[in-house]
This record gives C-alpha cells, sequence and structure tokens, in this order.
C-alpha cells in the first residue's frame, strides 16, 4: 500500500491480499475507494466523498419526514437516479440551492405549490436577481421530477418566465490583473504555479488541484474533467513549463498544501483569492475569472470556437460565447473599420 496519508481514508489489505482503501467520516456513510492512493481515480472518489457526493450525510429523522410535503419530495430527488446521474459538482451547487430553500419552504404541499405562490418567492427577491435566477431553476428541477414520478399531475413553473441575471458571471481578469498578481508572486511561488495551471490550462479549479506530474505526458497534461467527464490532452505552454519546473517533486498534485496534502476546491478558492487581494487585484477575481481569460486570449488569437472548446472543454458554442464575447466584439470592429477604411480612400 501507499505511504500516502489522506484524512479519512483507511486502508488495509485483505484475506486475498488485496489492498483495500474506504473513506470514513464521522457521521457519513463508509465509501470504497477505487485504485490504489495517488491514482487518478482514486483521487477523483476521494475528492467526490471530501465533498459530500458518494458519502451522502447520514439524514437522521429522515423517515419522520411528512409524507406530501416538499422535504419528502427532496428526499426522493436525493435518491433517485435523477440526482445519481449528475456530475458531482453539479450535485453540490443543486444541494446547496435546494437546503437553502427548504429550510423556511419544506413544510409545503407538493400540490399545494402554484404559479402565484413561485411568482410571489421571485418578486421577494427583485434586489436580489441572481439568487431569483437560481430558485427558479432548481424549482424547475423538482417540479419536473414531481410530474415525472406522479407526486402531482401539473408543473407551475411552465408559465414562470426565467428571471434576468444581474450580471454576466465571474469576472474574467484583464492583462493589467495578470500582470500585477505575477509581480506580487513571481516564477517559483505557488500563487504563480497557480495562476499558471489555470491560465495555460483554461480548466476549472477542481480540475487544477488535482493535476499532477501523473497526468503529464508527451509534453501534455491530460485532465479528466470533474464537472463533465470529459476528457482533454492540453499542450504545454512555455511558460506553463517554467512553472511547472518549480512544482514540488515530492507530492502528488502540483498545488498541494504546505502540508502535502490535495487542496479541496472550495479550500483552493479561498487561498487564491486571498493571494489575488494581497497582490491588490479588484474584488471578485476568483480562479474561475482566469478560465475567462485563457477563452478570450484564445479569441483574441483568432482561434475558432471548435478549436477553443477543444481546450476548455466547453460543449456547446453557447457556453464559449459568453467567455469570448468582449474579444470577439473588439476584433469584429477592428475589422469593419478597416474595411471602412479601405473603402473611403476609393
Amino acid at each position: 500500500m501507499s505511504r500516502i496519508k489522506l484524512k479519512y481514508v483507511q486502508t488495509f489489505t485483505d484475506r486475498h491480499g488485496r489492498p483495500r482503501a474506504y473513506f470514513r467520516r464521522p457521521g457519513y456513510k463508509r465509501v470504497a475507494l477505487p485504485g490504489l492512493p495517488g491514482s487518478r481515480e482514486f483521487m477523483e472518489a476521494y475528492q467526490a466523498a471530501l465533498d459530500g457526493e458518494t458519502a451522502p450525510k447520514l439524514a437522521i429523522g429522515q423517515e419522520r419526514t411528512k409524507a406530501g410535503t416538499m422535504n419528502a419530495l427532496i428526499v426522493a430527488y436525493y435518491q433517485s437516479s435523477d440526482f445519481a446521474d449528475l456530475a458531482p459538482i453539479t450535485k453540490k451547487t443543486y444541494r446547496n440551492m435546494i437546503e437553502r430553500w427548504r429550510t423556511e419552504n419544506g413544510h409545503l404541499s407538493i400540490t399545494g405549490l402554484q404559479t402565484k405562490h413561485v411568482r410571489t418567492m421571485l418578486d421577494k427577491m427583485a434586489d436580489r436577481p441572481g439568487a431569483a435566477y437560481n430558485l427558479r431553476r432548481i424549482l424547475k428541477v423538482l417540479m419536473r421530477f414531481a410530474v415525472e414520478r406522479e407526486y402531482r399531475p401539473d408543473n407551475p413553473m411552465i408559465a414562470i418566465r426565467r428571471p434576468k441575471k444581474a450580471t454576466e458571471g465571474y469576472r474574467s481578469w484583464s492583462e493589467e490583473d495578470i500582470e500585477t498578481f505575477v509581480a506580487k508572486w513571481p516564477l517559483g511561488t505557488r500563487q504563480h504555479l497557480a495562476l499558471s495551471l489555470l491560465l495555460y490550462t483554461a480548466q476549472r479549479r477542481s480540475d487544477v488541484v488535482t493535476m499532477g506530474r501523473q497526468h503529464v505526458s508527451r509534453s501534455k497534461i491530460h485532465v479528466v474533467q470533474h464537472k463533465t467527464k470529459t476528457r482533454l490532452a492540453i499542450p504545454i505552454h512555455p511558460k506553463l513549463a517554467e512553472a511547472l519546473a518549480y512544482a514540488p517533486k515530492d507530492q502528488l498534485t502540483f498545488l498541494a498544501t504546505e502540508a502535502g496534502k490535495p487542496r479541496t476546491p472550495a479550500g483552493f478558492t479561498t487561498w487564491f483569492v486571498d493571494a489575488a487581494k494581497a497582490a491588490g487585484l479588484p474584488p471578485r477575481s476568483s480562479p474561475h475569472g482566469l478560465r475567462k481569460a485563457a477563452a478570450r486570449r484564445l479569441a483574441e488569437a483568432g482561434c475558432s470556437a471548435n478549436e477553443i472548446m477543444a481546450v476548455t472543454g466547453h460543449k456547446s458554442l453557447q457556453e464559449v460565447a459568453t467567455y469570448t464575447r468582449a474579444a470577439d466584439q473588439e476584433r469584429m470592429a477592428e475589422d469593419a473599420m478597416s474595411r471602412f477604411d479601405n473603402s473611403s480612400k476609393n
């Protein structure tokens, strides 16, 4: 067995001589971890268990949930194949949204929830359009499930229009932001390595924190995206190669903690945002903003949407468009004015 020590992991050799590993956190169900500690499949399963997706917390008093209520519907949804088939990160997002709403509304009747009630809830969120957008999104999921599983005959969400989102999501990093960060955290620091991995792979935080030397082969980083399970082979940019030369060679992941343990996505975000603040960057300078910046750079370099998708792993042109809209506008405006210039000379 490997000597890698991971929190909540118990390892032993069974009577057949095969190594076994289990994730055991107090108050949670025990989960078997596949493969050997350090392998890709092991670390993905370990990360999912840390996030509480494959090791759901034991539901104290679950059997006392009142039938016919939204609480009962939510319990049924969590136990369904609909929920089980979601990517771990999507499960976590949905669960967070559901639980926030469930705290005050779990006692409501499944059949009693009508379109007018949902509209009232959304109206109360007029000053929080992002929260209203997410509430409509998750109630659509729950009501569709309720109809499909015959908990109610109709779907009250059909007539609910989508609220306008307040922002376009995570703030993209500018070139000035990147230069400012690098000035504070130069080559050789863990912070610089983190920025390089985010910027030159264009991956999500959940993928970056699991990257290690075992994922590097033939001058490429091989990724199986945590959210979508998309497999990517991304050529290593020269600046990323420089940063990787300073990465610890005796640790499982490039961005391990000072104690040598893998970082969780949430823990990594907190650490990286603190580094951005220390560099004097604007608020909301998050890891995901560098994924946007990478897509923007690719667009500015003249890459097609399909070429950008081959790096980022996005599944649709619409998703890529949200990342590259500014770059596309600027380039098209320059091309248009150039042609206008040429025509005016005639």
